[in-house]
């Protein structure tokens, strides 16, 4: 299958599923942090490719319960309605199967309530950190690994440049259990060996590599694996 994870720079779900025999690219702001299929952009410029799948991790920073006592000032000035509106675009992009994954956030409210709340020591992580699934065309993730442990370490965590970034990775656990249930494994088929040439991705343009390209008189600008 052809799956995109959007708002992924860490590149743990997009090489989960690239292990089981899929084509799948991650896509953000941000570089990505290992090598792979990677988009450095906008998220929305690559939602008309023609995916089978979607797994988009929308930032939280504006939605989630957590940050209730700012929400006054975040609607004031537009920012809640703006990462709502964005939420949303990914939910309704048509692609057949999604999977949009956050912590308990107001989306319950404005839009409907998760289809699924995980834990990381439901796939072996014995940590605690509640993620809310939103589900188009995916059943629920099965639980691979209950062990115990209920470490609040996420929270616990101390103010640091990377604090942000840790607080956001998907866990491995997870990760695998996404691509093994909704993706499956694609190397055990007798078909994965009759595949003649690798998929293509879609032409995808970085406009910092454009500009660059422009001034040097040489095409340019075409996105690879990082």
């Amino acid at each position: 299958m052809k799956i995109l994870i959007g708002c992924e720079y860490s590149g743990i779900v997009r090489d989960a599923f690239i292990e089981r025999g899929h084509d799948a690219m991650s896509c953000d702001l941000l570089p990505t942090e290992r090598p792979g299929p990677h988009y450095q952009g906008d998220v929305r410029d690559v939602l008309d490719y023609p995916w089978d799948m979607a797994i988009f991790h929308p930032p939280c920073t504006d939605l989630s319960v957590s940050g209730v006592r700012h929400f006054a000032a975040k609607r004031m000035d537009g920012r809640q309605q703006a990462s709502a509106s964005f939420f949303l675009k990914l939910a309704k992009c048509g692609i057949p199967k999604i999977a949009i994954e956050n912590p308990v956030c107001i989306m319950s409210t404005l839009w409907r309530r998760p289809d699924q709340i995980i834990q990381p020591w439901m796939f072996g992580h014995g940590e605690t950190k509640a993620t809310c699934l939103w589900l188009i065309g995916l059943p629920p993730l099965r639980a691979t690994n209950v062990v115990p442990g209920r470490e609040a370490r996420i929270h616990k965590m101390p103010p640091s440049a990377d604090r942000g970034k840790l607080r956001s990775q998907t866990y491995q656990g997870i990760a695998d259990a996404m691509a093994q249930q909704w993706g499956g494994d694609c190397k055990t088929s007798p078909l994965f060996q009759e595949i003649p040439t690798p998929v293509e991705y879609p032409t995808l343009r970085n406009p910092a590599n454009m500009a660059k390209a422009a001034g040097s008189g040489e095409p340019g600008g075409l996105l690879t694996s990082a």
